[in-house]
């Protein structure tokens, strides 16, 4: 998807124990045509979550037929971006010709490094139809030694991610390490990426083998050391505490974090890169139609005048 920031709320939670940090009030933005976004990173307070710097809750939002999402080609460097639904289906294409219909429970991680340009819209059938688009999508930023490898794309459809399910709690590994089983998903940093749904009054460990974690609470309210959280949050945690979250109703929530990089990363537009003169250079790349085309699109987002 593409970005521009936006000012953050204040926050009117108090912390839950000693090992939350942070909790995030998303904002919410409206895309165009009744398209509703929740923005929880990056945030005033808090930039990134291992290297997690972008997260965007989009929907629920109810497409008549003819109509759809159409986010036209754009470009991303220094960033690998994760597409997850959990309703409705997106068409991605990109300059690397890869195109892959994204459907629910599916991991698409595309991976811009050096330059990627690519579109996200409605499948033709979906459009044709109708449908209901409920997801989230995350920016990953790369380590500084990595920001320029070549674009890539992955995908992993639901059957083939692990899944760990027992009695009314049940966690899809997206990404890295979670509940004892590995994500088939190639990543050039270490970070984790877990879908865990529970039942109400049942509880799930958020593991401390990674040095930062957080909690997307998509839905429902839950309970930690004592104190309840209603969707939509983010709950930031420092490292090293055993956090066990409750589920006071039925609860779906987003598990996720990794290593911290090196150094904090400037983010501009759609660009994301450990040096400022590489975002200009960015720009000006956009700008002069250096960056590969998605094949059989003409339209194409031009570069905002500013990021405010």
């Amino acid at each position: 998807m593409t970005w521009l920031p936006h000012y953050d709320p204040i926050a009117g939670d108090n912390q839950s124990c000693d090992a939350l940090e942070l909790v995030v009030v998303p904002r919410t933005r409206d895309l165009g045509d009744g398209f509703p976004v929740r923005r929880a990173l990056p945030h005033g307070k808090r930039q990134m979550v291992g290297p997690f710097i972008f997260f965007d809750h989009f929907g629920p939002v109810q497409f008549l037929s003819g109509q759809g999402m159409d986010v036209k080609p754009h470009p991303h460097i220094g960033l690998s971006t994760v597409t997850y639904l959990f309703d409705g289906s997106i068409t991605h294409r990109d300059s690397e010709g890869n195109v892959q219909d994204i459907q629910p429970g599916a991991m698409n991680l595309m991976t811009a490094g050096s330059g990627i340009t690519h579109s996200e819209r409605t499948p033709d059938v979906e459009r044709a139809v109708g449908q209901t688009m409920l997801g989230l999508q995350s920016w990953v930023a790369l380590p500084q030694d990595r920001e320029e490898i070549a674009p890539s794309f992955q995908h992993f459809g639901s059957q083939v991610l692990p899944m760990v399910t027992d009695n009314g709690i049940s966690a899809r590994i997206i990404a890295g390490r979670a509940f004892g089983r590995l994500s088939p998903v190639q990543t050039v940093s270490d970070w984790f990426y877990v879908e865990v749904a529970l039942a109400a009054g049942l509880s799930a460990p958020l593991d401390t083998e990674y040095e930062e974690r957080a909690i997307y609470l998509v839905d429902g309210t839950i309970t930690i050391a004592g104190d309840s959280f209603e969707g939509p949050r983010l709950l930031v945690f420092r490292p090293g505490d055993a956090i066990t979250v409750t589920a006071l109703t039925p609860a779906r929530m987003m598990f996720l974090g990794g290593t911290a990089l090196e150094g904090p990363r400037y983010i501009w537009w759609n660009f994301v890169s450990s040096s400022r003169e590489r975002i200009e250079q960015a720009k000006e790349d956009w700008k002069m139609v250096r960056f590969g085309a998605v094949p059989d699109e003409s339209e194409f987002i031009p570069l905002p005048e500013k990021s405010y």
